[in-house]
């Protein structure tokens, strides 16, 4: 069951032209579901709905998306940011629509300029149209098929957003598979707190399943795991293995960064420049850390972090750094090396 998530920066009128509304929370989601040859496609529009007000909900749907659509309704500073937010976060795929309010007149050149600017050169633009616009988002999942096959040979990584009881079932944990795959009664690692657990059940779009792959938003019923360990930031993985004696090895999914170096790449719509003390946020895999810096040479940032970040060992997505008292608030993207 292959899914596509969108992140949007949209209103709600032109997520419910593409997809039927889910779950309305901070982030409020729309689900299509078509039946196909080999088996039913779904594109999830993940839409921050408290965006520009809030930038931490955008910087979540750029966390478990693949491809972004962008609803241009003026020439302004929101625009301006979401560009820098999208291209901060290599969403190199994805769709524009010009809807100007209230009947005003955009200028079309002028949006293309920006979105090539910024870094999103690829992205098409479409009209206002929810078949159309479906189809051309089915294309894009049809581009990122080698993609999203890689992700799932990659180790298990899945950010928690939302865990709870349930009766009958007991505890429940939610989020986007990043990469890798889980399967039921695969044993797991609920990180920072180094909690243990089973997989139980698996549910995707509400569907048991016995499998869950990168892309899917996958609901674990986990057997011995405690709820204290999960929590805003918690990455669900396989456990390391290391046993001499049937030669199996399984080296730690995630490294934990107390420092970092950043290999920053600046926002072409960004003119601060980061000093030695500057405050800074990064955000990655569903992780909001605070840093401070404490040493620049160009843009290669060190950086403390107020606890640890937990980067991939394999395969590290762009994390996006942020400053939430600059105008536009993301600095740019960064690749963190471990810092002893």
């Amino acid at each position: 069951m292959p899914v596509l998530n969108i992140a949007a920066v949209c209103t709600d009128d032109l997520a419910r032209l593409v997809a039927k509304p889910n779950d309305q929370r901070d982030v409020h989601t729309y689900v299509h579901k078509e039946m196909g040859d080999s088996g039913a496609r779904i594109l999830s529009i993940i839409r921050p709905a408290k965006y520009p007000e809030r930038l931490r909900p955008l910087l979540n749907a750029l966390s478990a998306a693949r491809v972004g659509l962008i609803e241009v309704q003026a020439v302004d500073a929101a625009l301006g940011e979401s560009l820098v937010a999208f291209a901060s976060a290599g969403l190199t795929r994805g769709l524009a629509v010009i809807r100007p309010k209230d009947g005003g007149w955009i200028d079309e050149d002028q949006v293309k300029g920006l979105f090539q600017q910024a870094g999103l050169a690829t992205w098409t633009f479409e009209k206002e149209d929810g078949p159309l616009l479906r189809e051309r988002l089915y294309a894009l999942m049809d581009d990122l098929t080698e993609d999203l096959a890689k992700a799932a040979e990659q180790p298990l990584v899945i950010p928690v957003d939302q865990h709870f009881n349930v009766r009958g079932i007991g505890l429940v944990a939610i989020g986007y598979v990043q990469a890798g795959t889980v399967q039921q009664h695969d044993d797991l690692l609920l990180l920072p707190a180094e909690g243990g657990g089973t997989a139980k059940s698996l549910q995707v779009m509400d569907d048991d399943v016995p499998v869950a792959t990168a892309g899917d938003r996958v609901g674990l019923a986990l057997r011995n795991a405690q709820e204290a360990h999960l929590s805003g930031g918690t990455l669900i993985v396989h456990p390391p293995i290391d046993d001499a004696r049937t030669g199996t090895h399984r080296p730690p999914a995630m490294v934990a960064h107390s420092r970092s170096t950043v290999h920053l790449t600046p926002s072409p719509f960004q003119r601060r420049t980061l000093q030695t003390g500057d405050v800074v946020h990064l955000s990655v895999d569903l992780q909001f850390i605070v840093g401070r810096v404490t040493g620049v040479e160009s843009n290669v940032l060190t950086v403390e972090w107020e606890h640890p970040a937990l980067i991939r060992a394999q395969s590290p997505p762009q994390a996006i750094i942020a400053q939430l008292d600059s105008n536009p608030r993301i600095i740019g993207s960064g690749q963190l090396e471990f810092e002893a």
